[in-house]
């Protein structure tokens, strides 16, 4: 665990350099571990593919003592419960109109489309990270044959439950909004209800898989 200070507020934890499972597990003990202890001086969590940022008020407690108070923190993360991953299984209609990039994708891998379906339904997804959009789940590790570079251009909207790829990530667009990466598909399930507790459908840990129908 590496700390360090992010801008005014805020102090960033290090647990690795790559996209990982391990590192994942890492990352999802340390944020349940400091939810789970509620801190007055916390306003903020946000886990991410390798790190946590952690935001806190300035108004209760200094820089250099917030970041003693995490690290002596830190030595009891062992005396906590982390919740066991939930599992999720998300309808998917692949290709035609709802996935306008399906013969990109297809094309770049040099594999049908049946083929591309397969691939991407047959792999259970970890949630890396939740953002850029309410409840937008970053999901991976995708497999390497159905790689695909983001749009050297992004649309300036996709339908709200657009399911795309990027690199080795794979995620679903909870709201319609621009779209920088291949869009493969669509899916009608919620992602992010402000009317419920929780808002959103994932958190970080969970998994993932994809059922084409």
């Amino acid at each position: 665990m590496e700390f360090s200070r992010y801008g005014e507020d805020g102090v960033r934890i290090v647990f690795g350099d790559t996209i990982d499972l391990e590192v994942n597990k890492l990352i999802r003990k340390y944020y349940f571990f400091l939810k789970a202890l509620g801190l007055k001086e916390v306003i903020d969590i946000i886990p991410s593919f390798t790190s946590c940022l952690i935001r806190f008020d300035r108004r209760r407690i200094s820089f250099s003592d917030f970041l003693l108070l995490l690290k002596d923190k830190a030595k009891d993360i062992d005396t906590v419960r982390v919740p066991e991953p939930r599992s999720h299984e998300i309808p998917v209609r692949y290709g035609g109109e709802y996935g306008p990039d399906m013969k990109f994708v297809c094309s770049y891998a040099g594999l049908t489309e049946a083929e591309v379906v397969e691939i991407h339904a047959s792999t259970i997804y970890t949630v890396f990270a939740v953002g850029f959009l309410p409840g937008f789940p970053y999901m991976g590790i995708l497999d390497k044959r159905i790689y695909a570079p983001r749009l050297e251009t992004p649309r300036l909207k996709v339908p709200e439950g657009s399911v795309g790829l990027a690199q080795l990530q794979t995620g679903i667009y909870p709201f319609e909004s621009p779209a920088g990466w291949r869009i493969i598909g669509k899916t009608d399930v919620c992602l992010f209800d402000n009317k419920k507790k929780p808002h959103s459908l994932f958190r970080i840990g969970d998994t993932v898989r994809f059922v084409a129908t």
